[in-house]
């Protein structure tokens, strides 16, 4: 018998608290290694993204790609709030060498965190 099975644990909390952090959920869920696997790789992958000199999307009605772009940053939950104060420069730096990788990186940590939601959700649910 494994920890998320001896208690009742609700699927949105487990969704919601793996938005708000990577690994959040998973802690939530008793999944301890789990967790902090996953709070490192999607924290580093952001890190990185933003060092690379990447763009932290907003939406721009000119450009409706924007819109997906700013929902996968968007999915790295207070790991991307932070980074939009915190940063002098959320734009990117679309002349630097990085740039593309920065983003790249940047919309990948946000989408691996959005996977991880419904892996919590799934968890949760008795669905794995």
């Amino acid at each position: 018998m494994n920890a998320e099975s001896s208690r009742r644990v609700s699927p949105g909390l487990a969704a919601v608290l793996a938005w708000v952090f990577p690994g959040l959920g998973h802690l939530y869920l008793g999944r301890r290694q789990t967790a902090l696997l996953y709070a490192v790789i999607v924290t580093v992958t952001f890190l990185l993204g933003l060092s690379f000199q990447g763009r932290l999307y907003t939406i721009e009605r000119s450009q409706p790609l924007t819109i997906l772009a700013t929902f996968a940053v968007s999915g790295a939950g207070l790991v991307n709030i932070a980074a939009r104060f915190l940063s002098d420069n959320p734009g990117g730096t679309i002349l630097a060498p990085t740039y593309e990788y920065g983003c790249a990186y940047l919309l990948t940590a946000g989408l691996m965190n959005l996977l991880l939601m419904l892996d919590t959700w799934d968890i949760a649910s008795g669905r794995k």
